[in-house]
């Protein structure tokens, strides 16, 4: 093998080398980006979080037409938030709770467009320490993405394809904790306001009215002071 032909395999062998790496490192984001997400990604439970449930890809391409997030059980309602460009519907159970809630686009959300749905979703106590799995199936003009892999014990879940939205619900939300504070927080606040208030009423009270003589004579000042201007300026026009 001669000296040129050499190089010019180790050129072909590094080119090669470079294009690898470009794809790795730009399919790479674009891998991790391809997913629907969920905002937030932690709540409390016994109380409510509004959910939103966003994305910016379409199917392999193809624009997105209807989001459908399936409501998982522990949830105690699901209200979704009526938004433009959306038509929503709901299937409820038994219990009149749904169950699940299709966002049917009315105009085709193009692929590498952002797009979000919300829903404020109220988590019953017994999910509290617990993670909840809402699955999202993303329908789209030509085929669908079904975002429902939940990572197993030990699994990354940034190593599943299409990995369902999670949600950690945190302890129980203390709302008599949360109404005493706020109620101490307002009578601290009023107290603050009357301590101010009586403070300046004090203040107030405390300056001496001005004295009447001590008026007249800035008054009388300020008189001479106009009457001495007024000469100079005539004089300066005469000497003109």
């Amino acid at each position: 093998m001669t000296d040129s032909t050499s190089r010019s395999s180790r050129t072909r062998r590094a080119v090669i080398g470079v294009t690898a790496g470009l794809a790795l490192a730009i399919g790479a984001p674009l891998a991790a980006s391809a997913h629907v997400h969920v905002t937030p990604e932690t709540a409390a439970a016994g109380g409510t979080e509004t959910l939103t449930f966003s994305f910016s890809h379409g199917c392999d391409g193809s624009p997105t037409t209807a989001v459908a997030v399936d409501i998982p059980a522990g949830v105690g309602n699901a209200t979704p938030v009526v938004q433009g460009g959306w038509t929503i519907t709901r299937e409820l159970g038994t219990d009149g709770v749904p169950t699940r809630v299709v966002y049917t686009a009315d105009t085709p959300v193009e692929d590498g467009f952002k797009a979000a749905v919300s829903m404020d979703v109220l988590f019953t106590e017994g999910t509290a320490d617990t993670t909840l799995a809402f699955p999202v199936t993303q329908t789209c003009a030509v085929g669908e993405t079904a975002w429902t892999q939940i990572a197993e014990d030990g699994e990354d879940p940034h190593d599943l394809d299409a990995p369902a939205p999670l949600v950690a619900v945190g302890d129980v939300a203390d709302a008599g904790t949360d109404a005493g504070h706020g109620d101490a927080e307002g009578s601290g606040h009023a107290s603050d306001d009357a301590a101010a208030a009586a403070a300046d009423a004090d203040a107030a009270a405390s300056v001496p009215s001005a004295d009447p003589v001590a008026r007249w004579l800035a008054a009388g000042g300020l008189a001479a002071g106009i009457a001495a201007l007024v000469v100079v300026l005539v004089r300066g026009r005469r000497k003109a």
